[in-house]
């Protein structure tokens, strides 16, 4: 028992997609795909975001924060899974492994209190409009997302620090494709992990605080929205609110049914098709929910692509001799 406590000090073992080598690199060139496809949606919303000056306002401040923090939390994961489908292992270190539950939590929290933060823009934006400017200035959006960011690495440390100072007496075989916090407290010794199950009610706690939160603006907001006498009016507010409540959505229903669904449905295959969907699934559908609603972005979306082409373009002239 002390050598494979000592071994598994060193590395874990994920879990692996497919058996054979035909199903790992079909494996791989899939989630090869779904991250390009990450990356190329959220670098085209951080780009336009950050060359328009008319799209420097506080809800694409926030969306810019959504689109960094989504690149991030897929970037903690799919590499790795894309390394293991492709060299045919399962090893992760022992500070990898620590280094992916800090980075996931710390990614996936900060993401969660930003989308909190996005409704209370959106309710001030709707129902306090002429407060807006001082209620969510540049200084309140600075401080909030700091409150985020900050919050997010405190929540981070706690759970990796917990997590990482139990004695593992099962073993080092990781039932996930990532690491993650409850997989590895299956490893720990029977009455050892009550430390870090106190933490993760104090975090759901929070998570629940924030939860309602969002529930109640949007109360506010169908509420003010349906007081409105212009049709034009309740039209343009419902298209600035209904993207980010499509996010919140989904981001709130994959995480809940991979942590809440019910044991008696619960299957390592399972667990790793849900898995994959709440770690990747919302960081390539957010892309398309935010530009396919949103007239502001997809114009300045366009310029930018007209203007990298036409630039392209004119490259290309000054090479003909």
């Amino acid at each position: 028992m002390f050598l494979e406590g000592q071994w598994a000090m060193h590395e874990f073992l994920l879990l692996a997609f497919a058996d054979t080598r035909e199903l790992q690199l079909l494996h791989f060139v899939l989630f090869q795909g779904i991250y390009l496809a990450a990356l190329l949606g959220n670098g085209l919303i951080l780009s336009t975001i950050a060359c328009h000056h008319r799209l420097h306002t506080p809800m694409y401040f926030f969306l810019l924060n959504l689109a960094l923090l989504d690149l991030g939390c897929i970037s903690t994961t799919l590499p790795k899974a894309m390394a293991n489908a492709l060299w045919d292992t399962r090893a992760i270190s022992y500070q990898g492994c620590a280094a992916q539950v800090f980075f996931f939590l710390f990614f996936i929290s900060v993401e969660y209190y930003n989308l909190t933060i996005m409704a209370y823009d959106r309710y001030v934006a709707i129902c306090k409009p002429l407060h807006y400017g001082s209620l969510v200035g540049s200084r309140a959006c600075a401080q909030m997302a700091a409150a985020a960011w900050g919050s997010g690495f405190l929540n981070a440390v706690l759970h990796t620090a917990n997590t990482f100072s139990l004695p593992l007496c099962q073993g080092n075989a990781v039932d996930q494709f990532f690491c993650e916090v409850p997989q590895i407290l299956k490893l720990s010794c029977s009455d050892a992990y009550l430390r870090e199950v106190g933490a993760l009610v104090f975090s759901i706690s929070l998570a629940f605080g924030c939860f309602v939160f969002i529930v109640v603006s949007y109360v506010q907001i169908l509420r003010a929205v349906l007081r409105m006498p212009s049709v034009q009016g309740r039209h343009k507010a419902f298209s600035t609110c209904l993207p980010h409540l499509a996010v919140v959505s989904l981001f709130l229903i994959t995480v809940m049914f991979a942590y809440l669904k019910p044991p008696s449905i619960s299957s390592p295959s399972l667990d790793l098709v849900v898995a994959v969907l709440y770690s990747a699934l919302p960081p390539v559908v957010n892309p398309l929910i935010y530009s396919m609603r949103n007239k502001e972005l997809k114009e300045a979306l366009r310029m930018l692509l007209q203007y990298s082409v036409f630039q392209k373009g004119t490259g290309l002239l000054h090479l003909i001799p």
